[in-house]
């Protein structure tokens, strides 16, 4: 654990304020659940929590089934992160954050097919190009995103992956 030198105080209703510089370190917004966990020498941890992420294994095989289906590669991230992947090439993209754009595109709420003009990455931090991407919405928020990076991608692909989201999107419940 790294230490931040920042001390808050318990309000008489329990409450204790994360600073806004380790929310935005962390990209905590308004309204992110927090998974708490405590050990036995009294800490207590607070971890973002992923409705996405508690599915990892379901998402992982759905990759692998659209990969081997329809041939493209095929990523399912959640707000921040990539969750499941199978991209031929890249065998640690699980677990990377996912590029600022990619989350535009997620908050824009829309399938987003690539025209050929501005391309999206899928990561800040590597240059493979998001073709389709369609967001996995449930109760009116945003909880991940459903990825083609193959250059081909039809209009089944697009019907395949919308159909993909809506499953996602059935599986998570509050």
């Amino acid at each position: 654990m790294k230490a931040t030198g920042i001390v808050r105080n318990i309000d008489n209703l329990g409450r204790v304020v994360i600073p806004k510089e380790i929310r935005r370190t962390l990209q905590i917004r308004e309204g992110d659940p927090l998974e708490i966990f405590t050990d036995k020498g009294g800490e207590v941890i607070f971890r973002k929590y992923s409705h996405m992420g508690e599915r990892s294994r379901l998402a992982d095989a759905i990759c692998e089934t659209l990969h081997e289906t329809t041939g493209k590669d095929t990523v399912i991230c959640d707000r921040d992160t990539i969750i499941a992947a199978h991209v031929k090439g890249k065998s640690r993209l699980v677990d990377a954050d996912i590029s600022d754009a990619l989350k535009a595109i997620m908050e824009d709420r829309t399938t987003y097919h690539h025209d050929g003009s501005a391309t999206v990455t899928l990561t800040e931090y590597e240059n493979t190009t998001v073709t389709l991407a369609v967001p996995i919405i449930t109760a009116g928020d945003v909880m991940g995103c459903v990825v083609f990076v193959s250059d081909d991608v039809s209009d089944s692909d697009t019907k395949l992956a919308q159909m993909v989201a809506l499953f996602l999107a059935s599986q998570i419940t509050y």
